[in-house]
Protein backbone atom coordinates (compact mmCIF):
# COMPACT_ATOMS: atom_id res chain seq x y z
CA UNK A 1 0.00 0.00 0.00
CA UNK A 2 1.34 3.40 -0.96
CA UNK A 3 1.61 6.15 1.64
CA UNK A 4 1.18 9.77 0.67
CA UNK A 5 3.97 11.95 1.97
CA UNK A 6 1.46 14.60 3.05
CA UNK A 7 -0.41 12.24 5.34
CA UNK A 8 1.64 12.93 8.47
CA UNK A 9 1.21 16.65 8.03
CA UNK A 10 -2.53 16.31 7.51
CA UNK A 11 -2.72 14.07 10.48
CA UNK A 12 -1.00 16.63 12.69
CA UNK A 13 -3.28 19.42 11.46
CA UNK A 14 -6.37 17.33 11.95
CA UNK A 15 -5.21 16.40 15.42
CA UNK A 16 -4.52 20.05 16.24
CA UNK A 17 -8.00 21.08 15.02
CA UNK A 18 -9.67 18.35 17.11
CA UNK A 19 -7.69 19.45 20.16
CA UNK A 20 -8.73 23.05 19.75
CA UNK A 21 -12.38 22.08 19.27
CA UNK A 22 -12.32 19.82 22.32
CA UNK A 23 -10.58 22.53 24.37
CA UNK A 24 -13.12 25.14 23.32
CA UNK A 25 -16.02 22.87 24.16
CA UNK A 26 -14.45 22.03 27.53
CA UNK A 27 -13.97 25.73 28.20
CA UNK A 28 -17.63 26.35 27.44
CA UNK A 29 -18.78 23.64 29.89
CA UNK A 30 -19.31 24.55 33.60
CA UNK A 31 -19.23 21.96 36.36
CA UNK A 32 -22.60 21.24 38.10
CA UNK A 33 -21.50 22.26 41.60
CA UNK A 34 -20.47 25.73 40.19
CA UNK A 35 -23.80 26.36 38.47
CA UNK A 36 -26.49 28.43 40.26
CA UNK A 37 -28.62 25.33 40.70
CA UNK A 38 -25.76 23.42 42.23
CA UNK A 39 -24.32 26.13 44.45
CA UNK A 40 -24.64 25.81 48.15
CA UNK A 41 -26.05 28.74 50.08
CA UNK A 42 -28.61 31.40 49.15
CA UNK A 43 -28.88 32.43 45.56
CA UNK A 44 -28.41 36.08 44.62
CA UNK A 45 -31.60 38.15 44.38
CA UNK A 46 -33.10 38.43 40.96
CA UNK A 47 -34.51 41.70 39.73
CA UNK A 48 -38.27 41.50 40.03
CA UNK A 49 -40.72 42.61 37.41
CA UNK A 50 -42.69 45.83 38.02
CA UNK A 51 -46.02 43.98 38.13
CA UNK A 52 -44.66 41.42 40.53
CA UNK A 53 -43.27 44.15 42.76
CA UNK A 54 -46.68 45.87 42.83
CA UNK A 55 -48.42 42.58 43.70
CA UNK A 56 -45.91 41.94 46.48
CA UNK A 57 -46.51 45.41 47.93
CA UNK A 58 -50.27 44.86 47.76
CA UNK A 59 -50.01 41.57 49.62
CA UNK A 60 -47.81 43.17 52.28
CA UNK A 61 -50.27 46.02 52.75
CA UNK A 62 -53.25 43.68 52.96
CA UNK A 63 -51.47 41.36 55.38
CA UNK A 64 -50.36 44.28 57.54
CA UNK A 65 -53.91 45.69 57.51
CA UNK A 66 -55.29 42.27 58.51
CA UNK A 67 -52.80 42.06 61.37
CA UNK A 68 -53.75 45.58 62.44
CA UNK A 69 -57.49 44.90 62.29
CA UNK A 70 -57.08 41.62 64.11
CA UNK A 71 -55.01 43.29 66.79
CA UNK A 72 -57.68 46.02 67.24
CA UNK A 73 -60.43 43.38 67.50
CA UNK A 74 -58.33 41.46 69.98
CA UNK A 75 -57.87 44.56 72.13
CA UNK A 76 -61.62 45.28 72.07
CA UNK A 77 -62.52 41.73 73.05
CA UNK A 78 -59.87 41.71 75.73
CA UNK A 79 -61.15 44.99 77.19
CA UNK A 80 -64.74 43.65 77.19
CA UNK A 81 -63.56 40.48 78.90
CA UNK A 82 -61.82 42.57 81.54
CA UNK A 83 -65.01 44.59 82.12
CA UNK A 84 -67.07 41.41 82.53
CA UNK A 85 -64.49 39.97 84.89
CA UNK A 86 -64.48 43.18 86.92
CA UNK A 87 -68.28 43.13 87.36
CA UNK A 88 -69.48 41.11 90.37
CA UNK A 89 -71.53 38.05 89.47
CA UNK A 90 -75.30 38.39 90.02
CA UNK A 91 -76.64 36.63 93.12
CA UNK A 92 -78.17 33.24 92.33
CA UNK A 93 -81.96 32.98 92.64
CA UNK A 94 -83.28 31.12 95.66
CA UNK A 95 -83.49 27.46 94.85
CA UNK A 96 -84.80 24.43 96.61
CA UNK A 97 -81.66 24.21 98.67
CA UNK A 98 -81.57 27.92 99.55
CA UNK A 99 -83.55 29.07 102.61
CA UNK A 100 -82.88 32.82 102.30
CA UNK A 101 -86.21 33.46 100.53
CA UNK A 102 -88.19 31.47 103.09
CA UNK A 103 -86.95 33.67 105.95
CA UNK A 104 -88.48 36.87 104.55
CA UNK A 105 -91.14 38.40 106.79
CA UNK A 106 -94.65 38.73 105.37
CA UNK A 107 -97.99 40.16 106.44
CA UNK A 108 -101.58 39.94 105.25
CA UNK A 109 -102.47 42.04 102.24
CA UNK A 110 -105.94 42.69 103.71
CA UNK A 111 -105.57 42.08 107.45
CA UNK A 112 -109.05 43.29 108.41
CA UNK A 113 -110.83 41.04 105.92
CA UNK A 114 -108.73 37.95 106.63
CA UNK A 115 -108.78 38.58 110.38
CA UNK A 116 -112.58 38.78 110.49
CA UNK A 117 -112.89 35.61 108.42
CA UNK A 118 -110.48 33.77 110.76
CA UNK A 119 -112.36 35.04 113.83
CA UNK A 120 -115.66 33.76 112.40
CA UNK A 121 -114.06 30.36 111.72
CA UNK A 122 -112.66 30.22 115.28
CA UNK A 123 -116.10 30.93 116.76
CA UNK A 124 -117.68 28.25 114.60
CA UNK A 125 -114.93 25.77 115.54
CA UNK A 126 -115.41 26.29 119.29
CA UNK A 127 -119.16 26.01 118.81
CA UNK A 128 -118.61 22.63 117.15
CA UNK A 129 -116.30 21.51 119.98
CA UNK A 130 -118.75 22.51 122.68
CA UNK A 131 -121.57 20.70 120.88
CA UNK A 132 -119.86 17.33 121.32
CA UNK A 133 -121.44 15.45 124.28
CA UNK A 134 -118.23 13.53 124.98
CA UNK A 135 -116.34 16.81 125.26
CA UNK A 136 -118.87 18.35 127.66
CA UNK A 137 -118.51 15.35 129.97
CA UNK A 138 -114.86 16.23 130.62
CA UNK A 139 -113.87 18.52 133.49
CA UNK A 140 -113.29 22.16 132.62
CA UNK A 141 -109.55 21.87 133.21
CA UNK A 142 -109.36 18.96 130.77
CA UNK A 143 -111.42 20.87 128.23
CA UNK A 144 -109.13 23.87 128.53
CA UNK A 145 -106.00 21.74 128.02
CA UNK A 146 -107.45 20.19 124.86
CA UNK A 147 -108.62 23.54 123.43
CA UNK A 148 -105.38 25.38 124.17
CA UNK A 149 -103.40 22.67 122.44
CA UNK A 150 -105.68 22.11 119.46
CA UNK A 151 -107.20 25.49 118.61
CA UNK A 152 -104.63 26.32 115.89
CA UNK A 153 -104.88 23.05 113.88
CA UNK A 154 -108.66 23.09 114.38
CA UNK A 155 -108.76 26.65 113.03
CA UNK A 156 -106.71 25.71 109.97
CA UNK A 157 -109.05 22.79 109.32
CA UNK A 158 -111.93 25.25 109.59
CA UNK A 159 -110.23 27.60 107.11
CA UNK A 160 -109.91 24.70 104.68
CA UNK A 161 -113.54 23.69 105.21
CA UNK A 162 -114.80 27.24 104.69
CA UNK A 163 -112.36 27.74 101.78
CA UNK A 164 -110.90 30.96 103.17
CA UNK A 165 -108.32 32.51 100.83
CA UNK A 166 -105.78 35.09 101.93
CA UNK A 167 -102.85 36.87 100.32
CA UNK A 168 -99.63 38.06 101.92
CA UNK A 169 -97.07 40.72 101.04
CA UNK A 170 -93.43 41.03 101.96
CA UNK A 171 -92.83 43.59 104.67
CA UNK A 172 -89.92 44.98 106.63
CA UNK A 173 -89.49 43.52 110.06
CA UNK A 174 -89.75 46.16 112.82
CA UNK A 175 -86.50 47.12 114.44
CA UNK A 176 -85.64 46.44 118.06
CA UNK A 177 -86.36 50.07 118.98
CA UNK A 178 -89.80 49.93 117.35
CA UNK A 179 -90.59 46.74 119.26
CA UNK A 180 -89.53 48.28 122.55
CA UNK A 181 -91.65 51.38 121.95
CA UNK A 182 -94.66 49.32 120.90
CA UNK A 183 -94.38 47.02 123.89
CA UNK A 184 -93.99 49.99 126.23
CA UNK A 185 -97.15 51.63 124.88
CA UNK A 186 -99.09 48.39 125.32
CA UNK A 187 -97.64 47.77 128.79
CA UNK A 188 -96.08 44.47 127.72
CA UNK A 189 -92.57 43.22 128.53
CA UNK A 190 -90.21 43.15 125.54
CA UNK A 191 -89.67 39.39 125.78
CA UNK A 192 -93.32 38.76 124.85
CA UNK A 193 -93.08 40.59 121.54
CA UNK A 194 -93.89 38.31 118.62
CA UNK A 195 -92.20 38.36 115.25
CA UNK A 196 -93.86 38.59 111.88
CA UNK A 197 -94.39 35.19 110.22
CA UNK A 198 -91.93 34.14 107.57
CA UNK A 199 -92.68 33.22 103.97
CA UNK A 200 -91.87 29.57 104.69
CA UNK A 201 -94.38 29.40 107.54
CA UNK A 202 -97.11 30.95 105.41
CA UNK A 203 -96.30 28.56 102.59
CA UNK A 204 -96.81 25.63 104.97
CA UNK A 205 -100.32 26.90 105.76
CA UNK A 206 -101.18 27.47 102.11
CA UNK A 207 -99.79 24.06 101.20
CA UNK A 208 -102.04 22.43 103.78
CA UNK A 209 -105.11 24.30 102.47
CA UNK A 210 -104.31 23.30 98.89
CA UNK A 211 -103.93 19.66 99.95
CA UNK A 212 -107.34 19.67 101.63
CA UNK A 213 -108.99 21.34 98.66
CA UNK A 214 -107.46 18.87 96.24
CA UNK A 215 -108.97 15.96 98.19
CA UNK A 216 -112.44 17.58 98.27
CA UNK A 217 -113.00 16.59 101.89
CA UNK A 218 -116.64 16.28 102.92
CA UNK A 219 -118.33 17.72 106.02
CA UNK A 220 -118.32 14.39 107.86
CA UNK A 221 -114.67 13.81 107.06
CA UNK A 222 -113.81 17.24 108.43
CA UNK A 223 -115.76 16.41 111.60
CA UNK A 224 -113.86 13.16 112.12
CA UNK A 225 -110.52 14.87 111.42
CA UNK A 226 -111.35 17.57 113.98
CA UNK A 227 -112.24 14.88 116.54
CA UNK A 228 -108.91 13.15 115.93
CA UNK A 229 -107.04 16.44 116.43
CA UNK A 230 -109.05 17.55 119.47
CA UNK A 231 -108.83 14.38 121.53
CA UNK A 232 -105.07 14.12 121.84
CA UNK A 233 -104.14 11.79 124.75
CA UNK A 234 -100.43 12.70 124.60
CA UNK A 235 -100.85 16.18 126.10
CA UNK A 236 -99.27 16.86 129.48
CA UNK A 237 -101.63 17.66 132.35
CA UNK A 238 -104.46 15.34 131.35
CA UNK A 239 -106.13 13.12 133.92
CA UNK A 240 -108.63 11.24 131.74
CA UNK A 241 -106.00 9.87 129.37
CA UNK A 242 -107.67 6.53 128.62
CA UNK A 243 -111.04 8.15 128.03
CA UNK A 244 -109.57 10.72 125.64
CA UNK A 245 -107.55 8.01 123.90
CA UNK A 246 -110.74 6.03 123.34
CA UNK A 247 -112.42 9.10 121.84
CA UNK A 248 -109.57 9.59 119.40
CA UNK A 249 -109.71 5.93 118.41
CA UNK A 250 -113.46 6.15 117.81
CA UNK A 251 -112.96 9.21 115.57
CA UNK A 252 -110.37 7.32 113.51
CA UNK A 253 -112.61 4.27 113.18
CA UNK A 254 -115.58 6.38 112.15
CA UNK A 255 -113.46 8.10 109.52
CA UNK A 256 -112.23 4.77 108.17
CA UNK A 257 -115.75 3.31 107.96
CA UNK A 258 -117.06 6.44 106.25
CA UNK A 259 -114.29 6.36 103.66
CA UNK A 260 -114.80 2.65 102.92
CA UNK A 261 -118.54 3.21 102.53
CA UNK A 262 -118.49 6.37 100.41
CA UNK A 263 -115.20 6.04 98.53
CA UNK A 264 -115.08 2.35 97.71
CA UNK A 265 -113.03 2.86 94.58
CA UNK A 266 -110.37 4.92 96.37
CA UNK A 267 -108.67 2.55 98.78
CA UNK A 268 -105.87 5.02 99.52
CA UNK A 269 -108.14 7.89 100.61
CA UNK A 270 -107.91 7.02 104.31
CA UNK A 271 -104.12 7.15 104.09
CA UNK A 272 -104.31 10.47 102.25
CA UNK A 273 -106.45 11.93 105.03
CA UNK A 274 -103.92 10.76 107.60
CA UNK A 275 -101.25 12.56 105.62
CA UNK A 276 -103.36 15.72 106.00
CA UNK A 277 -103.27 15.22 109.77
CA UNK A 278 -99.49 14.85 109.71
CA UNK A 279 -99.15 18.16 107.84
CA UNK A 280 -100.88 19.94 110.71
CA UNK A 281 -97.90 19.27 112.97
CA UNK A 282 -95.76 21.71 110.99
CA UNK A 283 -98.13 24.64 111.67
CA UNK A 284 -97.19 26.82 114.64
CA UNK A 285 -99.94 28.29 116.83
CA UNK A 286 -97.97 31.51 117.39
CA UNK A 287 -97.82 32.04 113.62
CA UNK A 288 -101.62 31.69 113.36
CA UNK A 289 -102.16 34.17 116.20
CA UNK A 290 -99.65 36.66 114.77
CA UNK A 291 -101.03 36.39 111.24
CA UNK A 292 -104.79 36.55 111.77
CA UNK A 293 -105.53 38.01 115.21
CA UNK A 294 -102.82 40.48 116.16
CA UNK A 295 -103.59 42.92 113.26
CA UNK A 296 -107.21 43.32 114.45
CA UNK A 297 -107.14 42.82 118.24
CA UNK A 298 -103.51 43.59 119.04
CA UNK A 299 -101.36 41.63 121.45
CA UNK A 300 -103.82 39.43 123.30
CA UNK A 301 -103.15 36.28 125.27
CA UNK A 302 -104.80 33.51 123.28
CA UNK A 303 -105.20 31.32 126.36
CA UNK A 304 -107.30 33.96 128.08
CA UNK A 305 -109.38 34.54 124.98
CA UNK A 306 -109.98 30.80 124.53
CA UNK A 307 -111.06 30.45 128.15
CA UNK A 308 -113.48 33.33 127.74
CA UNK A 309 -114.90 31.85 124.55
CA UNK A 310 -115.11 28.41 126.09
CA UNK A 311 -117.13 29.64 129.02
CA UNK A 312 -119.33 31.96 126.96
CA UNK A 313 -122.45 30.95 125.08
CA UNK A 314 -121.49 30.90 121.45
Amino acid sequence: MRVCPLDPLRHKRAARRRYKSVQGEAARRVPLWLSPAGRRGPSPPRPARPGAMAGCCTERCSSSSRRQSSSILYRILKSEARKEAAQPPPPPPPGPGCSCGWRRRVALRSPQVAGKAASAVLVKTLRFVKSLPCFRELPLDEQLVLVRSGWAPLLVLGLAQERVHFETVETAEPSMLQRLLTDRRQGQPPSCSLQLPSAGEIQAIKGFLAKCWSLDISTKEYAYLKGTVLFNPDLPGLQCVQYIQGLQREAQQALNEHVRLIHRGDQARFAKLNVVLSLLRSINANVIAELFFRPIIGTVNMDDMLLEMLCAKL
